[in-house]
C-alpha cells in the first residue's frame, strides 16, 4: 500500500511544476536545494514513481509527475477549503454574514463585492465557506446560510435566486496539443466523444457541460480525468494532460498570455448564468441584501 505523502512534498512537487525546476521550487519554500532533493527522491520512493527527469540542466518534471502534480494541487486545494471551513466554523458564532460560494464565484467575483460592502460597513465580519454549487445549494435551501452563490444551470428548488453574473466555459488545451492548432470548430458529436479533464460531480462546471452536450442531442464519455478544483483542471491541461471545458473567467489570464490555447467550438451553448441563492423561509435583509444589491449593480450582461 503506498504510504500517504506528507503536505510539504506535495507543495514542493506542485511549485516544481508552476517555478520550472526544483532548484527554483526550492528557492520558493526557503528550503536548500539538497534537501529538496532529498525530499523529492523519498515522494518518488513512496509512490514507486518517478516524477522529476534529473540532468544537468537541472531537475523538470516528466510526463508523469506534471498528472500527479495536477493531482497534488488538487490536494492542496482541498485542504485550504477545509481550513477555510474550519475557521469558518470556529468563527461562526461571531459572523454577522454567513456565506457560501462556488470556486469561480468565490475567487473571480466575491473579492470585489464584499471589499464594496465592508467599505460601507468596516466592522462588518463575513464568514464565507467555498465548495461546489450543490453543497452551496443544500446549505441555502436548509437556511444555513445567509445567502449562498451558485453556477449551476439546473433547477434550484427550495431556494429564491437572482443572477448576478454571466459567464461561458471555453475548450482548452496546452500549446502542444494537436487542438491547438486546428483552424476547424469542434462540434457537440465530437466534444462528446472526446475523454475530457474535468470537475467532479455536484461541480456547476461539468453540469453545465454535461447539460450543453446532452442539448445537442450526445451523451459525453466519461472523464478523462476527475479533479477537484478549476485551478487543477486547469493546470493539467497546461502540463498537457488533456482538453478541458472550463470558465472563461478563470483562463482569461492563460488566453491572453498564451499560456492556453482556445478551441473554437460550434453548435452548442456554453453560456451560464452565476447566481445568489438564499432560502425560500429567509429573504435576505440587513448584510446579505446589501450584498446582493452590489452584486447586482456589477451583474455583467449577456453574450
Amino acid at each position: 500500500m503506498t504510504r500517504l505523502p506528507d503536505i510539504e512534498s506535495l507543495r514542493l512537487l506542485v511549485l516544481v511544476g508552476s517555478h520550472g525546476s526544483l532548484t527554483a521550487a526550492a528557492e520558493a519554500t526557503g528550503i536548500s536545494q539538497p534537501s529538496a532533493s532529498k525530499r523529492m527522491s523519498s515522494f518518488e520512493r513512496s509512490l514507486g514513481l518517478q516524477l522529476l527527469d534529473r540532468s544537468r540542466r537541472g531537475s523538470t518534471l516528466t510526463s508523469t509527475g506534471r498528472l500527479v502534480s495536477g493531482w497534488a494541487e488538487r490536494v492542496l486545494d482541498e485542504m485550504a477549503v477545509m481550513l477555510e471551513g474550519v475557521d469558518a466554523l470556529r468563527r461562526e458564532h461571531t459572523a454577522q454574514l454567513s456565506l457560501a460560494a462556488s470556486l469561480t464565484v468565490a475567487e473571480h467575483l466575491l473579492p470585489t463585492w464584499i471589499g464594496e460592502l465592508r467599505r460601507s460597513s468596516p466592522d462588518l465580519h463575513v464568514g464565507l465557506q467555498v465548495m461546489n454549487s450543490n453543497r452551496v445549494h443544500e446549505l441555502a435551501r436548509q437556511a444555513e446560510i445567509d445567502m449562498g452563490f451558485v453556477e449551476s444551470p439546473g433547477r434550484l428548488a427550495g431556494v429564491h435566486s437572482r443572477v448576478v453574473a454571466r459567464d461561458r466555459l471555453v475548450l482548452v488545451v496546452s500549446r502542444e496539443h494537436k487542438w491547438s492548432r486546428r483552424q476547424r470548430p469542434i462540434g457537440p458529436a465530437e466534444l462528446a466523444a472526446t475523454p475530457l479533464i474535468s470537475r467532479e460531480t455536484g461541480s456547476g462546471t461539468r453540469d453545465t457541460a454535461e447539460r450543453a452536450l446532452l442539448a445537442a442531442g450526445f451523451t459525453p464519455v466519461p472523464p478523462l480525468i476527475e479533479l477537484g478544483s478549476a485551478t487543477a483542471v486547469r493546470s493539467a491541461v497546461a502540463a498537457g494532460a488533456g482538453p478541458a471545458l472550463i470558465s472563461e473567467l478563470i483562463v482569461r489570464g492563460d488566453l491572453a498570455s498564451g499560456g492556453l490555447t482556445r478551441v473554437p467550438t460550434a453548435d452548442i451553448d456554453l453560456a451560464r448564468t452565476l447566481r445568489a441563492v438564499w432560502s425560500s423561509r429567509r429573504r435576505p435583509t440587513g448584510p446579505a441584501g446589501q450584498l446582493l444589491s452590489i452584486a447586482l449593480r456589477g451583474a455583467v450582461p449577456a453574450f
